[in-house]
């Protein structure tokens, strides 16, 4: 796996919903003290988790390392000098232009860390249920809200029936008018927000199809999600990981409306040069 001695904990992440039990306590315990990996040896942590020896190294190999030492390195590397320290570490005595450097640098970060764990497979499959919908709405609250609604402002321009609402009370209302031939789109950086889980359980009684894009792998969304998209983003001295991993949330709806409209052909162009035409009417 190229560059996996940069990406050990997002990889654990990526993967989360797919490993098995085993693995997933091994995952957890990982996730929750990456520091212990780096201390301790691979029968130390076999015993505390209490799995075999085997069990661990197989699982340092799933998510795409040769064995426990190469993931301690990866670990090391990680926690020993964190990226967000190269990147957008802010210094009282920095410049306007070195501070706006070191933001830009950051959100490429964030991209290419995103895009290192973006799963093919998974983006095809939300592609897949987007085209076969008769409606697409997208959810989001708070920061994430701006993020649907960005979703709504792209897919309209598609010719499908797109819906977006800001209230959680419509979101609701919305839901419920959903059916099983439908696809929602919930953004949540989370994935555990109430608001969200709540229009996940009507969407989920409703039996439509639905796609979660979130930064955490073992979150209650993504559990109930039929596909999750994931993003990656680390905390920063003047921003969350919820800010950080905004762009990365639209770059994921950027993929997802362009493979939509390749994919439309004719009908997508026909659908945007309609909107373009409607648009201009706008301008003197």
């Amino acid at each position: 796996m190229d560059n996996a001695h940069q990406h050990g904990l997002a990889s654990i992440r990526s993967n989360y919903a797919k490993f098995t039990d085993k693995e997933k306590k091994i995952a957890d315990y990982i996730l929750d003290n990456p520091q212990n990996i780096i201390h301790h040896t691979i029968n130390q942590v076999s015993d505390e988790l209490d799995v075999a020896e085997s069990t661990v190294f197989r699982f340092c190999q799933r998510i795409g390392f040769k064995g426990y030492q190469a993931l301690k390195i990866a670990l090391a590397a990680e926690i020993v000098t964190p990226m967000k320290d190269i990147h957008e570490k802010i210094n009282n005595g920095d410049s306007i232009a070195t501070v706006s450097e070191k933001v830009f640098r950051s959100n490429i970060k964030t991209l290419e860390d995103t895009l290192y764990i973006l799963d093919g497979h998974a983006i095809e499959q939300a592609v897949g249920l987007i085209l076969a919908a008769e409606k697409v709405e997208f959810f989001g609250n708070g920061g994430s809200a701006l993020v649907a609604l960005d979703a709504y402002h792209k897919f309209i321009r598609s010719g499908l029936q797109v819906n977006a609402n800001l209230d959680s009370h419509m979101q609701l209302m919305s839901a419920s008018q959903l059916t099983d031939r439908d696809v929602a789109v919930l953004v949540s950086h989370s994935g555990s927000t109430k608001d969200m889980l709540d229009v996940l359980q009507v969407l989920k009684e409703k039996g439509v199809k639905t796609v979660s894009i979130t930064n955490f792998a073992k979150s209650p969304l993504t559990k109930e999600a039929d596909i999750s998209l994931y993003t990656v983003a680390e905390e920063t001295d003047f921003r969350s990981e919820a800010l950080s991993s905004r762009i990365a949330q639209l770059s994921i709806i950027d993929a997802l409306y362009t493979n939509v409209m390749i994919a439309t052909k004719e009908k997508g162009k026909e659908a945007l040069q309609n909107m373009r035409k409607a648009i201009s009417l706008k301008r003197l």
